[in-house]
């Protein structure tokens, strides 16, 4: 009988090969009697699998709770003991050379199945025996591997935060600057989000937007980009003064960025964004809205009810949305002292209460008449305690972004 023992491999940086997992061992050779290998098993109670090789290379491995448990069964003492080992090896156990990337061994034990998890894994270099590895130090070392990319991924995206709300500051300066009683409520479902806002102070008045791009967190944050920068540029273009025609011009800019402008058949995206814009005329007090998909409310002092101005069934950028599409301007006179609501789909769709249900216009209306003579940063607070109160113990279904504001 011989034994061989392998050369010891120790992990010294990030595991990322077979040979890291490699671990020492001895070996069998095929014409090993049982009796032999029980006295190996018996002596050595670390070793958990034994390899069996002929001319060096390993046939099968041998698994010791398995050998263990045939030998310990009536009579095979006397039938089996002298006979060869590969009576109870393994013979199409998982073999895997040194240089076999880890992702790649996974998906081969995987493949598998339990035994290779259980018994572990022969590992060979040029087709001779290495040592074993095991399904426990490899599930470990996976596990390791896949927290320390969540961890990259995730500072990765708590950067992008940054970048992502460093481009908002402009626009919360602005409207600190233009309106005294303004609050606009930004909230991503995740570190990111797809909803963005602009607000852009002018000599003669102000213009703001709110925006639902496709998607959340990471896809939507990109979506905010795209859109945001194709806003930016309209208004370089066009002027604040006609939120129709800056919809359009957006629309049209997201659809070709995209390449969405072909149709079905050819796009390899169907994104695009929900939206109002507005601009606010100081001289006349008359608010210019145009929405795509979203409304605007408004609660003027003598009102009993608050008032919807809705937008238009057209959403921004997408597919199906017309290249020449023309969204309408809405002119509002706004009274002193209204109360003005926008927001995302966010809020209203937002599942909770006692039956598990959408928030809805409604609860949204109510709020607002219940907090009709306060402040807009307390009736957005109050917006936010009611919607919290409202979600419970239901995740988060979307980004949540709202402005609330008084002329």
């Amino acid at each position: 009988m011989e034994f061989n023992a392998s050369r010891l491999h120790l992990p010294r940086f990030r595991l990322s090969v077979a040979a890291d997992l490699c671990v020492e061992t001895i070996s069998v050779l095929s014409d090993t009697s049982n009796f032999a290998v029980l006295e190996l098993f018996t002596e050595r109670r670390d070793l958990m699998s034994l390899p069996v090789i002929e001319a060096g290379r390993p046939i099968g491995l041998i698994s010791r709770n398995i050998f263990m448990s045939q030998m310990s069964k009536p009579f095979y003492h006397e039938l089996y003991g002298k006979k060869s080992c590969i009576a109870f090896m393994d013979k199409e156990p998982l073999i895997v050379d040194a240089n076999m990337s880890i992702e790649a061994l996974t998906f081969r034990a995987v493949e598998s199945g339990e035994k290779a998890l259980a018994d572990g894994f022969i590992v060979t270099r040029d087709g001779v025996l290495a040592g074993v590895g095991f399904g426990l130090q490899l599930m470990n070392v996976v596990a390791n591997m896949q927290a320390e990319k969540n961890r990259q991924i995730m500072h990765s995206i708590d950067y992008a935060s940054v970048i992502q709300r460093s481009l908002l500051r402009p626009s919360n300066l602005a409207l600190s600057e233009a309106l005294d009683d303004a609050h606009l409520e930004w909230q991503p479902r995740d570190v990111v989000g797809g909803d963005f806002y602009h607000f852009a102070r002018y000599e003669d008045g102000w213009f703001a937007a709110i925006a639902d791009c496709t998607g959340h967190g990471v896809p939507g944050a990109f979506m905010t980009l795209i859109s945001s920068s194709t806003l930016t540029q309209a208004l370089q273009q066009l002027g604040p003064r006609d939120p129709a025609r800056l919809i359009a011009e957006v629309s049209r800019g997201v659809k070709g960025m995209l390449g969405q402008v072909e149709g079905h058949g050819t796009a390899e995206s169907n994104d695009g964004m929900d939206a109002a814009f507005l601009w606010f005329d100081n001289a006349t007090r008359q608010l210019h809205f145009a929405g795509a998909k979203l409304s605007l409310f408004q609660l003027d002092p003598d009102q009993q009810a608050v008032q919807t101005v809705d937008g238009e069934r057209m959403g921004v950028g997408y597919v199906d949305s017309p290249l020449d599409y023309q969204w309408t301007n809405k002119v509002i006179p706004i009274p002193e002292g209204s109360l003005l609501f926008l927001t995302t789909d966010g809020l209203i769709d937002q599942i909770g209460g006692a039956k598990d249900i959408a928030y809805g216009k409604r609860r949204m209306r109510d709020v607002l008449l219940a907090t009709r003579t306060e402040c807009a940063r307390h009736v957005a607070q109050a917006m936010l305690d009611d919607y919290q109160t409202w979600q419970g113990e239901q995740p988060r279904r979307d980004d949540l972004t709202f402005f609330c504001f008084r002329p």
